[in-house]
């Protein structure tokens, strides 16, 4: 019964991150933290290899309707492999310190809500289409790194951060930013999932539900968001992503909310 929980749940996650383009992993790990009182490093490890259908689902489609740009994706997927390595290092360290690693996450949800508020009150002004992402290599391997090991660490960085980065640093179109994300992110996925199973702390049974329920979601996310107002649905997850931060934050102090 259990896991037909966990399928729905994995199905609403990936509706909100078709319609957010952030990826269901935002919703799946809090929810599995508080919710199914995963402990703070197995909910990081289920949640990364959960994320791993999505990434590879999304990024054969994205590759398909010609929505990435090969070059970044590499540069940024290569980068991004070495600096999971790195990231999954450290987390060994402090897999076993929960309430660290909850601080830690708490930290970074406060980033995703600040930036869905904004974008949902004030707007963002998107870029022009372009067949390929600006920037210099060197900028983009050093972003691949950085994210890299932040997903090696919490288990977060396709849509919650590489979307983003893309956009906002090398002025990206949308759609080639989230293709070029799931074309580079999967294989920081696939890696990053794999030193958490070494490490011990992945649900297998549980992460193969979320993540096969995350996977018909997003389709559905997808089809979906032109029936919905982008600012709107921003606005209003951006709360509820500070309300989780505040929770993970919360918590290291010993404070429920």
């Amino acid at each position: 019964m259990i896991y037909i929980v966990y399928l729905i749940t994995g199905f609403i996650a990936g509706i909100v991150g078709g319609l957010l383009g952030t990826g269901g992993c935002a919703l799946i790990m809090p929810v599995i933290r508080f919710y199914f009182h995963f402990d703070p490093a197995i909910a990081v490890g289920t949640t990364l290899t959960a994320v791993v259908f999505t990434a590879a689902s999304g990024a054969i489609q994205h590759y398909r309707m010609k929505n990435v740009d090969k070059e970044t994706s590499l540069l940024t997927g290569y980068s991004g492999v070495l600096g999971v390595i790195i990231g999954s290092v450290i987390f060994g360290y402090i897999k076993s310190h929960g309430p660290v690693i909850d601080l830690i996450l708490g930290i970074a949800f406060i980033i995703v809500s600040l930036r869905m508020l904004y974008e949902g009150i004030f707007g963002s002004k998107m870029p022009e289409q372009s067949p390929v992402i600006p920037g210099k290599p060197l900028s983009k391997t050093i972003l691949g790194s950085i994210i890299g090991t932040l997903t090696g660490i919490i288990g977060l960085g396709g849509g919650y951060a590489l979307v983003p980065s893309y956009i906002y640093f090398f002025k990206a179109p949308v759609k080639l930013a989230i293709g070029t994300s799931m074309a580079a992110f999967v294989w920081m996925a696939l890696i990053g999932a794999a030193f958490k199973i070494y490490q011990g702390v992945v649900d297998f049974p549980s992460a193969i539900t979320l993540g096969i329920g995350a996977l018909v979601g997003a389709i559905f996310g997808a089809k979906l968001i032109a029936k919905f107002k982008p600012n709107v649905l921003k606005a209003l997850f951006g709360i509820l992503f500070l309300y989780v931060s505040l929770k993970y934050i919360l918590i290291f102090f010993g404070i429920t909310i």
